[in-house]
């Protein structure tokens, strides 16, 4: 997956976090990381294997003496693995770069991070077969940057980008009509659910009209409701 802002930005993110490395990690020896595997955190520059980088990205923040300096190091292949559909999720813990505070990095890392992360939510809503589903790719990118703003910012129409917009609905709304949390691995706050509700409830109705979706636009708009009110709308009486 490849669009001239990411590709732009997976350069950025090279430069930035060049020579990277976390000099005295050690791991979590005892269950996870054997020695050699730390080594490869600890001396900048090397090709750390596809495998163990998957494995490092998706370990908690525990299992590592630095962890904020071992994201550092693993950055660059990080973003192009996210890119190129490489990286794989061990499905039972968040992204590493959720559990590190990347925004108090340096300036230009931090710029960095941030604008990778969204150049890879907009290139996937551009793509019509993203390198992983798009409820994933949008839960990933709102829990690294912390919010979903950003995201549903970046969710302007379009043919791919509607089409994954009905696929999130389908998937989410009857967790959202509950104000319950999707499958998510990721806790957003109660306002930022809020904010997630609001906003489908708001703009996805009519781009969904627009593919067909006429009954599954109805019911998203009511999550624009409050909770009593959404219950009681006309749309149950039909």
């Amino acid at each position: 997956m490849r669009s001239p802002e990411l590709t732009a930005a997976l350069a950025e993110i090279d430069v930035v976090f060049n020579g990277e490395a976390s000099p005295g990690e050690f791991g979590c020896a005892r269950y996870c990381c054997t020695a050699e595997d730390a080594a490869y955190l600890r001396v900048p520059g090397t090709h750390v294997p596809a495998a163990l980088v998957s494995r490092f990205l998706y370990r908690g923040s525990h299992h590592f003496t630095d962890h904020e300096a071992a994201m550092r190091r693993l950055l660059p292949q990080c973003a192009h693995a996210m890119a190129d559909g490489t990286l794989e999720d061990a499905g039972y813990a968040p992204h590493g770069l959720r559990e590190a505070d990347w925004r108090s990095w340096p300036g230009e890392q931090a710029r960095a991070v941030e604008a990778f992360v969204r150049a890879w939510w907009r290139a996937a809503l551009s793509t019509a077969e993203p390198p992983y589903l798009i409820p994933d790719m949008f839960e990933t990118a709102c829990a690294i940057l912390g919010g979903v703003t950003g995201p549903l910012a970046d969710w302007t129409p379009g043919p791919e980008a509607d089409a994954h917009l009905a696929a999130c609905v389908e998937q989410w709304l009857d967790d959202l009509m509950l104000d319950r949390r999707p499958g998510f691995l990721w806790e957003p706050s109660a306002a930022t659910l809020t904010e997630l509700q609001t906003w489908l409830g708001e703009q996805a109705p009519a781009r969904l009209r627009s593919l067909g979706l006429t009954d599954l636009a109805d019911r998203t708009a009511l999550l624009a409701l409050p909770y009593d009110t959404r219950w009681n709308a006309p749309y149950w009486s039909r």
